[in-house]
């Protein structure tokens, strides 16, 4: 393949200009990449364009390097064969959030398929579109390559490193059951949350904290896409509803009969393994940690939370994460720290004596 530069590619062709291919189109046109754009929707393709993503592919323009397909997930394997018969000298991956199926159909339609790196980028944000395209999308999130030990796979996994990205490699199937439970059923649970808010009593809502707003963040997802997603994927994630079908059951049974024995440590065994469960998730350098909380009350005024960040980053305090609670009405504001357990005593101190109220208990 030639034409190659420090950014693996020089010239890229995206097919979809939703989210994932206008954030990848901005990236790469950062880096200096040539990016041309392609959709069925002529307003859809044009928002990209306005944003900067790329431009429309011409007749007899040069042949890309790679071919990126962002297209919905129902019609991503025939997108991508018809791109490996088009582009002949050209590698072709797609984005889509499941793997199996796509790389079972496009392996039996298409005589290319060496060409083809199946592959996901665990990114993404609840509001689709050109128009929430970013960046820097995919800076320091996973990205799963899905053609293990091949030449094609190896040029790819270098294009992701040179976006930021961290290129994971996993089987197909590895893949679909992993992303049943990392995504698919924290999107459905999400979901199924949120809707019982549709009832809730005007006063219940203004009771809203963080606990709800956390849970149901990701339910303002899109229907329509997401529904493709959950049909490709299934079979492992009828498997881990299941499961979760169990617990709930268990759950269920024990708070109808409070008064029977083992039925507070059915409860007490389920909340455990959240925590449990919680705790194995990686931090943000790829390693388990268990961080601790700081709540900082913030007054609702004109930089001060611009005054707590600079504090803290003048004491040379490493936050691994930052979350706001602001309720309507309220003069002030919360931000949760979060932090390393080692750490936490030290920094609290030093926002007490700069004068920083800390709200409850560390955690």
């Amino acid at each position: 393949m030639t034409g190659k530069t420090s950014q693996t590619f020089s010239r890229v062709h995206i097919v979809g200009t939703g989210l994932l291919g206008t954030s990848l189109g901005l990236a790469l046109r950062e880096r200096g990449v040539e990016v041309t754009l392609e959709d069925v929707s002529p307003s859809s393709l044009s928002l990209a364009e306005d944003y900067g993503a790329g431009v429309r592919r011409s007749p007899g323009q040069e042949e890309p390097e790679l071919v990126v397909v962002a297209t919905p997930p129902d019609v991503v394997a025939s997108v991508v064969v018809q791109a490996l018969e088009d582009y002949p000298h050209a590698l072709v991956i797609d984005v889509a959030s499941v793997k199996a199926q796509i790389t079972n159909d496009v392996q039996s339609h298409s005589p290319h398929f060496a060409r083809f790196v199946p592959s996901h980028p665990m990114a993404g944000r609840e509001r689709g579109g050109a128009v929430s395209g970013r960046s820097d999308l995919f800076t320091a999130r996973p990205w799963v390559l899905c053609a293990p030990e091949s030449e094609s796979q190896e040029t790819i996994r270098a294009f992701v490193v040179s976006l930021g990205a961290l290129p994971i490699e996993m089987a197909p199937e590895e893949h679909d059951h992993a992303v049943a439970v990392m995504s698919h059923i924290p999107q459905l649970v999400a979901s199924l949350t949120a809707a019982r808010l549709q009832d809730a009593d005007e006063k219940a809502l203004d009771l809203a904290g963080a606990g709800v707003r956390d849970v149901t963040r990701i339910a303002q997802s899109d229907p329509a896409l997401w529904i493709q997603i959950l049909s490709a994927n299934a079979h492992p994630l009828v498997e881990h509803l299941k499961s979760l079908r169990d617990d709930l059951d268990e759950v269920l049974t024990a708070l109808g009969s409070l008064d029977a024995s083992g039925s507070r440590k059915v409860l007490a065994e389920a909340l455990g393994a959240g925590v449990n469960g919680v705790s194995r998730l990686p931090g943000k350098h790829g390693t388990s940690t268990a961080f601790a909380s700081l709540v900082v009350v913030v007054d609702d005024s004109p930089g001060e939370l611009a005054r707590l960040l600079t504090q803290l980053g003048d004491w040379g305090v490493n936050l691994e994460d930052l979350r706001l609670e602001h309720s309507p009405g309220a003069q002030v504001g919360f931000a949760d720290l979060t932090l390393a357990p080692d750490v936490v005593a030290d920094v609290e101190k030093q926002l007490r004596e700069a004068g920083w109220r800390i709200a409850g208990e560390r955690s």
